[in-house]
């Protein structure tokens, strides 16, 4: 079938929750797609940073092939043989002593806000129910209610309350707004290092070891949200990395499977992820061995393939190369590795505009924030490959305003 039949029945019968560029792809490897018409496109969204290990990596697709052959699913009822080898190597790559997987990124949001209550509750002596958990202003954490609840995005509050209580709500990038909120019934402090939902915001320098040490002083989790950021992303195995800080319980996804098969984890120390007991929590697909043998293999190509060195140096590259950009529609150039927003000035008339212009010149990106151009592509991206990208960019950030 032809895309415009394809989005005919997309739009037909399925709900209308997302706003994609109409582009109806069929085929994927590396850093390239292709529709059903066979035109080529550069991926520069990795699915929001999921492939970073590119489109169909031969040596995930080979575990992927094998394992589903042989077992994907027993539930926790049973053990199976790759979950304690996934626990064992990701808890030995990240310096953390436990791990619990899940199926999603806001699933592992989830888990991790529980962990944190309950620990208040058990560990920190917190009174029962009154536990608090400090949220950042433009933060994107999943759409659950309860993550939806703490949201300042109206867009996505709309309509679904009563909301979840216990949050409250600080500027982002400001530490002392963190010390101010912090009271005897806080438990933990839910941030993202980069806000990429939220149109690719970096906080200030020295914020990640401001709000550590401020939450070590007060006994309260530092909780960091790596599921877009992390793994390779910023051109760093976590964006935590460059502050060098540990955040208390580290939450990933998305890239965790090199978008292969839906896997995500939440980690910490046994003090923390040890007040789970049989019954306490679960999920009938998370650590299935399918999705953990994946997993295995999403993480021994980012570290034997160079990607995360190769992040750093393309984002690098890439950042300044769009920064040298002469166009009046641009306000901001900003990221880390290969997560970079490009903020339009108001006039420009939004960012979805321009994507659809590049998407028409083969280049796949999406807008964030009405006003942001988000480039993430694959981290396996060349030099070659990004000059042919910015060709089209620069193209395009030139247009003139619509009359």
């Amino acid at each position: 079938m032809k895309s415009r039949q394809l989005i005919e029945l997309e739009n037909r019968y399925g709900a209308h929750n997302y706003h994609p560029l109409d582009v109806v792809i069929h085929r994927g490897e590396g850093v390239w797609v292709e529709d059903v018409e066979g035109n080529r496109y550069l991926d520069c969204l990795s699915a929001y940073s999921a492939l970073n290990q590119g489109h169909c990596h031969p040596r995930i697709m080979e575990t992927l092939v094998t394992q589903a052959s042989t077992l994907t699913l027993t539930s926790r009822a049973f053990r199976n043989d790759q979950l304690p080898l996934f626990y064992q190597e990701i808890c030995e790559l990240t310096g953390y002593e436990m791990a619990l997987p899940m199926n999603t990124g806001a699933e592992a949001v989830e888990t991790a806000i529980k962990a944190a209550r309950k620990w208040g509750y058990t560990v920190k002596g917190v009174p029962d129910g009154q536990a608090e958990i400090v949220t950042c202003a433009g933060n994107f954490h999943g759409r659950t209610l309860t993550v939806v609840s703490f949201s300042t995005e109206p867009e996505y509050k709309a309509g679904f309350a009563p909301y979840t209580p216990g949050f409250v709500t600080i500027p982002y990038g400001d530490a002392d707004a963190l010390r101010a909120a912090i009271t005897p019934n806080t438990v933990a402090f839910l941030f993202e290092p980069i806000q990429g939902e939220g149109g690719v915001v970096v906080p200030p320098d020295g914020y990640l070891r401001a709000v550590r040490e401020i939450c070590a002083e007060h006994d309260v989790l530092t909780m960091a949200d790596e599921i877009q950021t992390g793994l390779g992303r910023t051109g760093r195995l976590f964006a935590c990395d460059h502050e060098d800080v540990k955040p208390d319980v580290m939450i990933l996804g998305k890239a965790l499977s090199g978008g292969a098969y839906p896997v995500s984890v939440v980690l910490s120390s046994r003090e923390v992820l040890g007040v789970f007991k049989p019954g306490d929590h679960g999920s009938t697909f998370g650590g299935n061995p399918l999705g953990c043998a994946v997993a295995r293999t999403a993480l021994k190509v980012l570290a034997e393939e160079g990607m995360v060195d190769n992040a750093a140096r393309m984002g690098e590259y890439f950042q300044e190369r769009l920064a040298e950009i002469n166009s009046p529609h641009i306000k901001e150039v900003r990221g880390k590795g290969l997560l970079i927003g490009v903020e339009l000035h108001l006039e420009a008339g939004g960012a979805r505009r321009f994507c659809e212009a590049l998407r028409a010149r083969g280049v796949l990106v999406k807008e964030t924030r009405t006003h942001v151009i988000r480039f993430a592509p694959p981290l396996i991206i060349t030099r070659e490959e990004i000059d042919w990208a910015l060709e089209r960019v620069q193209d395009v950030l030139i247009m003139p305003l619509s009359k």
